[in-house]
């Protein structure tokens, strides 16, 4: 039986790249080859690859399409759907052949991690922000991925509803340590309710279970997260699922974030935001469980999202409270962690040439930037103006600076009202200068006829920026799971070849 007869029961890998002078150039793999097989196995990704070169002796099976593999990214629904889409009018897969390493890296990068497509969402979740997307967006923005292999390499959150009992298998034998999970609530009527699973979508009937489900990965450390609905999960409910979560030994920690909304919810549940009461009231019983873990248990395990501090009219607590900051992609203590390096004591008198600056951020965030840049109007000829960009794309209710566009900017900015435009690096697309609306910070530079940069992850370094024209790093926490499904393979491939 030839490979190319055996293409739907494997999962072909494009190699991009071939380390110089590793054992697979030796062996004559070039980038454009696939890999087949490990061990006569196939390999739905680079976690079940590694996992094979762990034995100690491994036997590689290449192939050489005459067609070039089309590259994926990772959005396929089905293994079929992403052979069809990856292998090109079923190009021959003859010319194969192995070659073997031993307590080696052969020396293969791939083009993607995922090489059996993305596992997809079983739930129609009431809050769910892919539901909530206006049109025009670039397709990965609309994949409704539930992935735990992407929970385990990137910190994307994941219900668990989907897996089947070989993928919890894997999870235990493999030890695919830390997840994150989605948890929203421990009361099971409750949870079936906000979420609202396809029966047909879900492979195993006791993976909706969701205290089962935490019992049964008690091997595996778990970060879990509560998106909060006003008026469904939170109050009592809420206390009843911090209670079992914080029973739970492997349960490191919860998050708890306000629902976020857009102004896209045609054919949606109704439901709404949190008002100051709201978060007030949250907050409130979150303290009273922060006081007990910290005194019973040294740590504090439950940890707001700024959010909530920001609607309550609360202040933000201290660094200490954050525990080192654990849950920054959840939007758990960013600000905080924006302003620990605050701006540097030895600033400049004045300038030598005048400067006029706008700090362009969304609704939530612009009260404590103001604040917190009010050093830096001591300089002589700086003007800044910290401005509150209203979310043109998904909506005045969306606030978070991490979801302006493009569309957003230019609806609040006027060409040359400026020399400086900053934009919080959030809002650009992993690696790139390109925001959630494909705008770049060159078409904006054009547009605007003045310079337009991204911020810095903290303070001192947005004052840095600002004075010196330092290039950002960027944000510091984990990314969004629209991120994630951008971010470029060989990332993952790295992280997996320092644990092996």
């Amino acid at each position: 039986m030839t490979a190319a007869e055996t293409i739907q029961d494997l999962y072909p890998a494009p190699i991009k790249g071939v380390e110089s002078g590793s054992p697979a150039e030796r062996a004559g793999v070039r980038p454009g080859d696939v890999l087949l097989r490990v061990n006569g196995q196939p390999v739905t990704d680079v976690l079940a690859y590694r996992h094979q070169l762990s034995r100690g002796v491994a036997t590689l099976e290449i192939a050489r399409p005459q067609v070039a593999p089309k590259v994926m990214t990772g959005v396929a629904g089905t293994a079929q759907d992403h052979h069809r889409l990856m292998l090109q009018a079923a190009p021959s897969l003859d010319d194969t052949f192995t070659f073997d390493v031993e307590w080696e890296d052969p020396g293969l990068e791939f083009e993607e991690v995922l090489f059996d497509g993305i596992k997809k969402c079983a739930n129609k979740c009431d809050f769910c922000y892919v539901h909530q997307m206006p049109r025009g967006f670039r397709k990965s923005l609309y994949i409704m991925d539930d992935d735990y292999r992407l929970s385990f390499l990137y910190g994307s959150f994941v219900t668990l509803t989907n897996l089947t009992e070989n993928d919890i298998n894997r999870i235990l034998d493999e030890n695919l340590s830390p997840l994150y999970i989605s948890v929203h609530t421990a009361n099971q009527e409750l949870r079936q309710d906000m979420m609202k699973w396809w029966r047909l979508k879900v492979k195993d009937p006791q993976a909706v279970q969701i205290r089962s489900m935490i019992e049964r990965l008690e091997s595996i450390d778990l970060y879990t997260q509560i998106v909060l609905v006003p008026g469904r999960n939170d109050r009592e409910n809420l206390d009843e699922t911090v209670e079992y979560l914080s029973s739970r030994p492997n349960v490191i920690s919860a998050a708890v974030v306000p629902i976020g909304l857009t102004g896209h919810r045609t054919n949606l549940p109704d439901v709404r935001t949190f008002n100051q009461e709201d978060a007030q009231d949250t907050l409130a019983r979150l303290n009273v469980w922060r006081k007990k873990f910290l005194a019973e248990r040294g740590t504090r395990f439950v940890f707001p999202s700024d959010e909530l501090y920001l609607l309550a009219g609360e202040p933000l607590p201290p660094e200490e409270e954050y525990e080192g900051f654990p849950m920054l992609e959840n939007g758990v203590g960013m600000i905080r962690d924006f302003l620990t390096e605050g701006i540097p004591e030895d600033l400049p008198a004045a300038l030598p040439h005048p400067m006029r600056v706008i700090l362009g951020t969304g609704l939530l965030f612009a009260e404590s930037l103001d604040r917190a840049v009010e050093p830096l109007r001591q300089i002589g000829g700086l003007e800044i103006e910290v401005r509150a960009v209203e979310n043109k794309t998904f909506g005045r209710v969306t606030t978070v600076a991490g979801l302006l566009t493009g569309r957003c900017f230019r609806h609040a900015i006027q060409p040359g009202e400026a020399d400086l435009l900053i934009v919080p690096p959030t809002t650009l697309r992993y690696g790139t200068e390109l925001m959630l609306d494909d705008t770049s910070l060159t078409e904006l530079r054009n547009e605007f006829r003045m310079d337009v940069r991204p911020g810095g992850a903290t303070l001192g370094e947005l004052a840095r920026v600002i004075l010196q024209g330092a290039q950002s790093s960027g944000p510091q926490f984990g990314m969004s799971a629209h991120a994630i499904k951008d971010r470029p393979a060989e990332d993952a491939a790295e992280r997996m070849r320092g644990e092996a």
